[in-house]
């Protein structure tokens, strides 16, 4: 009976393997199709890639895409991190307080928040662009980096700063130096979460870009009504990145932690 269940567990997770990763090994076999069809694979081309790289509307939404990414991952990670390490030293009152309300860009549906942010520029008459929708991307991963942070900083012994203090390090030196080496890993999963949030989005940037700034949703989107094999290049090289991504965050802790271990003993 125990092996009956056992075997259920597994075909059920072999099914739920299948759901999620299937559609992705679609679109990268796809990727490689030599014909425009999407059902038939007839032959392997790189075609679709040559096609993308020469087309300077895709590379110019990877380029607003990856550089709104990667200023609102920088910011947000820096102001996150200050405001997570400012509440873990605020009064529990403050502290409940401010975590009610950066929740709330979270809880919200995207829909409202890019409403709001579209009312809010159009209220203070700023013309939307590349900055209005930084400027967006960085408020909602702002909440992320804190809720990534704040668990770290609730495992760190509270006298650990002043000690450091004590022993002669400037402010600045024992948040440098003593703070945030202990909570460093909370501050690189904070900022993942806000590069692939920014990096995804796509309702709020809507609403927040101007004419002619795209990020590569918005173009998928314009694309997506027409047959265009061109965006399953695009789709499969955003996969090549965050895998290399990913392989790169789990492979290189596990070597430092290899090479510790064998100097130790």
């Amino acid at each position: 009976m125990e092996q009956k269940t056992k075997i259920h567990e597994r075909i059920f997770l072999a099914l739920v393997m299948l759901f999620f990763y299937l559609p992705i090994l679609y679109v990268v076999l796809f990727s490689f199709n030599s014909s425009k069809s999407l059902s038939t694979f007839t032959g392997f081309s790189l075609q679709w890639y040559e096609k993308m790289f020469a087309n300077r509307t895709i590379m110019e939404s990877i380029g607003y895409t990856v550089s709104c990414a990667v200023i609102a991952t920088v910011v947000s990670t820096i102001v996150g991190t200050v405001t997570a390490i400012g509440m873990s030293k605020s009064r529990k009152v403050l502290r409940e307080a401010i975590n009610q309300v950066n929740n709330l860009p979270m809880l919200n549906p995207d829909i409202v928040t890019a409403i709001g942010f579209m009312l809010f520029f159009t209220s203070l008459r700023i013309k939307t662009g590349f900055t209005t929708m930084v400027l967006a991307h960085i408020a909602f991963c702002i909440p992320y980096v804190i809720l990534s942070v704040m668990p770290k900083l609730r495992t760190l012994d509270p006298n650990l700063a002043e000690a450091a203090l004590d022993l002669g390090c400037t402010p600045l030196q024992a948040l440098w130096k003593v703070i945030i080496p202990q909570i460093r890993p909370g501050i690189i999963s904070g900022a993942l979460v806000a590069f692939s949030m920014s990096f995804d989005d796509f309702v709020i940037s809507l609403f927040t870009t101007g004419p002619g700034v795209s990020n590569i949703s918005i173009y998928v989107y314009a694309s997506v009504k027409r047959i265009n094999p061109t965006i399953n290049a695009l789709s499969a090289l955003i996969v090549y990145v965050i895998t290399a991504v990913l392989i790169i965050v789990n492979v290189v802790p596990m070597i430092k932690e290899r090479k510790k271990n064998k100097n130790g003993n």
